[in-house]
């Protein structure tokens, strides 16, 4: 079975819609500020897309564009004023950012109650603890996928191929919540085919093109391609060879159509949450 997330993203932005007008009712309209630092063309469709997104289901969006000269400093007071803007429940500064700006201040300057984004030391020490904050949208939207397939995720043996703290390092966590037994597999990894092959929940981020072959995984596992590559000839695949392993799988993510979708529809239910809290 292939796992329909642009389906799925529909289905969960039409229920958001029906919650944004509780909320409206209530006199609160959920706020969303995205900020742009320069024009990587990747980077301006990303927000596009999520601009399309928040008007699709109601919440007000606020696009900043920004030189790519800026300096540190402007954006940082920049993120200062959105912090203290009533109007908006969420705060999404894109990466990446220019050379000249420390990432890693930007995000710990956003107040830890409006990352939507999930990215603040706070909320990434309150996913690690279990205790309830932001979780980064893409391991959200990956949990929602696997969900959606009806299968008990508890008991199950899960390996995640990646360690990057935007996905690989918070989806091993969301599947130790879920009581799965996890493993995370990396560059270093010895004998990552006979480790794979053990998987009943197999999540690959490691961005490599097609590297996970149908010798990887095990028979009737699930299967969620996050790599997102473009080959020579302008093809865009994942981190899995789709044709062969969805032979093998009983579900699959296509790329794209699979993870994707569920990302922005993650922001915006993050973004959702937050407004609630305001409330």
């Amino acid at each position: 079975m292939i796992i329909d997330g642009k389906a799925l993203a529909k289905q969960k932005r039409a229920e958001m819609a029906q919650i944004v007008q509780e909320l409206k009712a209530m006199g609160v309209t959920p706020g969303l500020a995205v900020v742009l630092v320069g024009e990587d063309p990747a980077s301006e469709i990303y927000v596009r897309n999520k601009h399309k997104a928040c008007e699709e289901v109601g919440i007000y969006s606020r696009v900043i564009k920004l030189p790519e000269d800026t300096k540190e400093e402007d954006l940082l007071k920049l993120i200062d004023e959105l912090n203290q803007d009533s109007a908006l429940d969420g705060i999404l500064v894109q990466l990446p950012l220019p050379k000249q700006i420390d990432s890693d201040k930007v995000i710990e300057r956003i107040l830890p109650s409006k990352d939507v984004d999930g990215f603040h030391p706070v909320n990434a020490g309150k996913l690690l603890t279990g205790q309830t904050g932001f979780v980064s949208c893409t391991p959200l939207g990956i949990l929602e996928l696997i969900k959606s397939t009806g299968i008990d995720i508890s008991g199950k043996e899960a390996v995640v191929i990646g360690r990057s703290n935007i996905v690989g390092k918070p989806v091993a966590h969301l599947l130790l919540q879920e009581n799965a037994t996890v493993t995370i597999c990396h560059s270093k990894t010895k004998n990552l085919k006979e480790v794979c092959q053990r998987a009943d929940i197999l999540v690959a981020a490691i961005g490599k093109p097609q590297l996970i072959t149908a010798d990887y995984v095990k028979g009737g596992a699930v299967v969620i391609d996050v790599g997102i590559n473009r080959l020579p000839d302008g093809k865009l695949v994942g981190d899995v060879a789709f044709e062969t392993v969805k032979e093998k799988a009983s579900y699959i993510t296509p790329v794209p159509g699979g993870v994707g979708p569920m990302t922005i529809t993650m922001l915006l239910a993050n973004t959702l949450l937050s407004a609630k809290n305001r409330v």
